[in-house]
């Protein structure tokens, strides 16, 4: 007999709330969040490809789609994108919040209400709208290093979170259902997710500590290996002299702290030497193309290596070309999965809360997003050129739109001929900003036109007066 009820586990590593799927330590938890942070926010290549990536996301526009087209559910899509722009926070700076799950692995942003009731001086109760509905005040962050431990239930169904957060560190309990948790992928429903930056780490690590290298060698090549000598018969190695092993530190110390800036300058006793031994020769590796290496390997985890073409002088548009658009795909990825957050969570809590007021839609409303990039319009031209000339598409109203909305062009006019009459009898205006001599109606099938039929150009005429042949 066919049981409902659950009998396997996920298999989660979690103890305590606390999560030990990733198998290096340094990664595990907060560590691993000042890690991540660190890369974002002290690294080039990183910065650089974050910022790529969140300045597409933000150029893509959000709309919200009816699930029918009956009046209720035009009026549940309005209200929707209503409370979009009746927010605390700007939509902008909410995705800009919300993007922080691609650096972290996850973003948790809990949903605060509000009653829409016009301009008052309470948040829970200002709005723009006076329709008394209940609609979003906010949906802040719940910032990721405030993260004390996940709540479960015995059948690993998430609870709620719980937080520890700054300046009172008090333990605050946020349930599920009050929560949008957005992550980059899933494994064993983990709901830390994991960071677009976890790969890159190694190279970040190695690429750091040869930039470190790197930087302690300049420095002693230009100011030379400093070489202090004791003076005859001082055994500043013998370690049963107190004082010879106070002469030794001292000397040491001095050694160390020598640098070539505006303060330089050592004041030393008499009957000790200084001097500076300069390096012979060329290093055996060349760190600038070993840091080159792991910029692209870097780059390269994120499919963002394009931003490196030019800047080792290799590439070409073509290959610059398709990593853009590859780019640009997984950029897309990641606005599905915010979109998707929002239609599973959280539109449906907020058509719901409002009781049975949007009790007759077909659906819910779907929030989705537009294009990231400006799309060819070469290809695009020569692909609807292509089609219309097969006869597999027509050149309708519809296409016109399409074509229009793609190359940003305005709307069409739908009376275009009733336009081209006004603006014909108008005259329009010269150079000089002053009023032409009104024009004959071109669209006026009684106006007579002298044509001199010996001519022989009596369709050409026609057909310059908008007439039909």
């Amino acid at each position: 007999m066919t049981t409902m009820k659950e009998l396997g586990r996920l298999g989660q590593k979690r103890y305590g709330g606390i999560f030990y799927e990733e198998f290096l330590r340094e990664l595990r938890g907060r560590r691993g969040m000042a890690v991540f942070q660190e890369m974002s926010e002290n690294d080039d290549t990183i910065g650089a490809l974050l910022f790529a990536v969140e300045m597409l996301m933000q150029q893509a526009s959000w709309d919200v789609q009816a699930a029918g087209n009956n009046p209720a559910d035009d009026e549940a899509r309005e209200f929707v994108l209503s409370c979009m722009d009746d927010m605390s926070e700007t939509w902008s700076n909410t995705i800009s919040e919300i993007l922080s799950f691609l650096t972290y692995g996850w973003s948790a942003h809990e949903i605060v209400y509000k009653r829409r009731c016009g301009k008052r001086k309470d948040p829970r109760l200002r709005s723009k709208y006076t329709d008394g509905l209940i609609g979003w005040q906010k949906l802040p962050i719940r910032s990721q290093d405030t993260l004390y431990e996940w709540t479960y239930d015995e059948n690993d169904n998430i609870v709620g979170i719980v937080q520890n957060p700054p300046p009172d560190y008090g333990l605050i309990n946020i349930p599920a259902e009050k929560l949008l948790l957005f992550k980059t992928k899933s494994r064993k429903s983990n709901p830390e997710g994991r960071s677009i930056l976890r790969n890159a780490y190694r190279d970040w690590y190695f690429k750091r500590r040869i930039q470190e290298i790197e930087g302690i060698g300049i420095e002693r090549d230009l100011a030379g290996l400093p070489v202090l000598k004791a003076p005859q018969g001082v055994d500043i190695w013998s370690n049963d002299d107190d004082d010879y092993v106070q002469m030794r530190a001292s000397a040491e110390q001095i050694v160390q702290n020598i640098r070539r800036d505006s303060m330089e300058g050592i004041v030393i006793p008499d009957g000790w030497e200084l001097s500076l031994l300069s390096t012979g020769g060329q290093r055996q590796f060349d760190t600038t193309a070993i840091i080159e290496r792991y910029d692209s390997r870097i780059a390269m985890t994120c499919m963002a290596d394009f931003i490196l073409l030019g800047h080792q002088q290799v590439g070409s548009f073509a290959l610059s070309s398709d990593k853009t658009k590859m780019f640009a795909m997984a950029i897309g990825s990641y606005l599905n999965i915010i979109c998707e957050v929002f239609n599973n969570q959280a539109i449906p809590a907020l058509i719901d809360i409002n009781g049975d007021h949007f009790s007759g839609i077909t659906d819910y409303p779907k929030l989705v997003h537009g294009d990231v990039e400006d799309p060819n319009l070469d290809k695009l031209g020569d692909f609807i050129n292509k089609m219309v000339s097969c006869g597999i598409l027509l050149p309708d109203e519809g296409m016109e739109d399409f074509a229009r909305k793609q190359a940003g062009l305005p709307e069409r006019i739908d009376d275009w001929d009733e336009a081209r009459r006004t603006a014909a009898q108008s005259g329009g205006a010269d150079e000089n900003g002053q009023q032409k001599k009104p024009k004959r109606d071109p669209l006026d099938e009684d106006d007579d036109v002298d044509i001199d039929e010996d001519d022989g150009d009596i369709e050409t005429a026609k057909a310059r007066l908008g007439r039909k042949i």
